[in-house]
């Protein structure tokens, strides 16, 4: 928790930065994914798209070779040269009276894959949220803060 003086100072600080001064990290555009079942049939295509589902904040449902569905967030990839080799890390949706068991799908054991959860994070800026910011605080609040969305 900060001090008042330190959260004028930042106040202060953030008033005056020209935000394409900023430092900012590189990133992936973001993509509207929700609901899409990418076409798997190379292996660039496989690599790619299980890329794109590691960056998906939502649920992704995975059908695998002998037909078993995995349906929960893919939170892990590790990339081999072969796809017998590369692996994704995916902690199932949460069923009722059962234990949450972390599952290990190797590449070239999917052969189907849906971004079937809601993305929590689209439509989220923090440049969104600083405007937000300024305009409460315009308007005399003074417990600002990122308030997480309740989950459906």
């Amino acid at each position: 928790m900060s001090t008042p003086q330190q959260e004028h100072l930042k106040i202060e600080q953030l008033q005056h930065a020209n935000p394409d001064e900023l430092e900012h990290a590189a990133g992936r555009e973001r993509e509207a994914l929700q609901g899409w079942i990418p076409e798997l049939a190379t292996e660039a295509e496989i690599r790619e798209a299980l890329e794109k589902a590691f960056d998906y904040r939502g649920d992704v449902t995975i059908t695998r070779k002998d037909g078993t569905l995995v349906e929960g967030y893919l939170y892990d990839r590790f990339n081999a040269p072969s796809l017998e080799a590369s692996r994704v890390r995916v902690i199932p949706t949460p069923k009722p009276d059962a234990p949450v068991e972390r599952v290990n799908i190797p590449y070239s054991d999917v052969a189907r894959l849906e971004f079937s959860g809601k993305d929590t994070a689209a439509g989220k800026r923090f440049e969104d949220w600083v405007k937000h910011y300024w305009e409460r605080k315009a308007a005399g609040d003074t417990n600002i803060q990122i308030e997480p969305e309740k989950l459906d």
